[in-house]
């Protein structure tokens, strides 16, 4: 079933606009597959699907085509500065604000960069939530990560 679910995401994102998860999940339907948010959401992970722009500010699900590109420092920084609004931190917990439905993409590329200071993540519509290993190591990564929201290396 997951096989054929993410089958039919690849065809609808190659043939439709999909802004949101939201949009993913009610194409998935009009062709009888029910699914819920979080099903969605794993599979856009899953797939490693991004977000790219389509024109007047909006942007939409891409299947990445090289995964060289796909896992950058680059491209990394690209998504920070186009699509991270805030980020804050408390004692190991950084906290990512992102544009509405860029969380997956954003997360999934801070995920891919191996950062050792940072445990894992969840990312939610546009949340991102990164464990920090030690509270001492959490305000570097936020700077860091604020570096890379506003374009600085």
């Amino acid at each position: 079933m997951k096989a054929h679910r993410q089958s039919k995401i690849k065809q609808i994102i190659e043939n439709q606009i999909i802004e949101t998860q939201e949009d993913l999940a009610a194409a998935l339907r009009a062709r009888d597959i029910e699914v819920t948010q979080a099903t969605v959401s794993r599979d856009i992970k899953d797939m490693q699907l991004v977000k790219i722009p389509c024109g007047n500010g909006k942007y939409r699900y891409a299947y990445p085509m090289d995964s060289q590109t796909l896992h950058s420092e680059d491209r990394m920084q690209r998504l920070f500065k186009e699509l991270v609004k805030k980020i804050d931190y408390s004692e190991n917990i950084i906290v990512v604000k992102t544009m509405p439905g860029a969380a997956n993409s954003i997360c999934a590329a801070l995920d891919n960069a191996r950062w050792p200071e940072v445990i894992g993540t969840v990312a939610g519509d546009d949340t991102i939530l990164a464990v920090v290993k030690a509270s001492s190591m959490a305000e570097e990564v936020a700077l860091k990560l604020e570096a890379m929201s506003m374009g600085l290396k």
